[in-house]
């Protein structure tokens, strides 16, 4: 199934709330992601989503693509590795998006499968405002060393419900663009300006807190049931310390972070982020503590790479994670 391409034959509309809702559990408060009329000085037209809002229906679709290639897997044990983003539009309230996703890669790493997704994600006008690259490690129910306990966990429904998420063989239709995306106007247009930023400079860090019930709030708002995330049974069946908290969500309290020091979620163009350590998240909660540097700039084309890390309990807990942003000149 290596190469395959398939697209989800339902489309997800997105809602001036549910942006609003996700910005609220990835702790984003931007307020293009709240306003509309900040929306339309920012020149969006309107509300839009926060970086990493795609995951939500891009979740559904890639789970049906798993059930597809290889049914059967302990969702209790489906663990991502690796996240990157090609951003190419900004997601706005009433956008009307679809999914194709292919199976890049397969094969066998850290005691089971390692799968890497291709999800493009296209408008209602057929322009292309997403690519997302993600790779999980996965254990099939029948390889798995104990009983697919956090199936049990899973709200009731679920995995009907994802039975009617169908994919349909798509065609090749062509390459899709992999360059830097065009800036539309006013995206990026207030963000810091170009001439303003040297190699060398320090993002101001910052400590964000999460909590139990954030992760529960999060699973729910970004429907992902896997039980690891809010269940200390489930968390230890697979021996971790604690609940761990969502791939997705640090990378959102990171892509927040950075926005928030840019002053415009519309000048980043890419993200790359690879997982090492989880964040476990106890009754007494956790702490991220998040910096960045600006590691390279290029004057020809207005952008710059800015590496960020974050660190909970003194581990680091991506072992890769860098941000490319297009800047306003002054």
């Amino acid at each position: 199934m290596v190469g395959c391409s398939y697209r989800a034959e339902d489309v997800y509309v997105v809602g001036r709330e549910k942006i609003r809702e996700f910005a609220r559990a990835v702790q984003d408060t931007h307020p293009v992601h709240w306003s509309e009329s900040a929306g339309v000085e920012y020149g969006y037209g309107g509300l839009i989503a926060p970086l990493t809002f795609f995951s939500i229906p891009a979740f559904r679709a890639q789970l049906a693509m798993f059930d597809a290639v290889a049914g059967g897997y302990d969702l209790s044990q489906i663990m991502q590795t690796d996240q990157v983003i090609n951003y190419y539009k900004p997601i706005r309230s009433g956008d009307v998006l679809s999914f194709d996703v292919g199976l890049e890669s397969f094969r066998q790493a850290f005691g089971g499968e390692l799968f890497e997704f291709k999800t493009v994600i296209t408008d209602q006008h057929g322009n292309t405002s997403i690519i997302s690259r993600t790779s999980f490690v996965g254990r099939s129910a029948a390889t798995a060393s104990a009983t697919p306990f956090g199936d049990k966990l899973v709200m009731q429904g679920f995995r009907d419900m994802r039975s009617h998420t169908d994919l349909a063989l798509r065609a090749p239709d062509g390459p899709r663009p992999e360059t830097l995306p065009r800036v539309e106007p006013g995206a990026g247009s207030h963000a810091l300006a170009f001439e303003s930023v040297a190699v060398g400079d320090q993002v101001p860090p910052r400590l964000i807190s999460l909590t139990p019930g954030d992760l529960v709030n999060y699973a729910g708002v970004a429907g992902d049931p896997n039980p690891i995330h809010w269940h200390h049974e489930a968390a230890h069946a697979v021996n971790l310390e604690a609940p761990v908290a969502h791939g997705m969500l640090t990378v959102g309290l990171g892509a927040g972070y950075l926005t928030s020091w840019l002053g415009d979620p519309g000048a980043v163009i890419e993200c790359a982020v690879r997982f090492t350590s989880p964040v476990y998240v106890t009754s007494a909660g956790a702490t991220i503590e998040f910096s960045g540097t600006v590691k390279s700039i290029d004057p020809h084309s207005r952008t710059a790479v800015v590496a960020i890390t974050a660190k909970c309990e003194g581990r680091r807990i991506f072992g890769r994670a860098t941000a490319t942003v297009r800047l306003p000149a002054a």
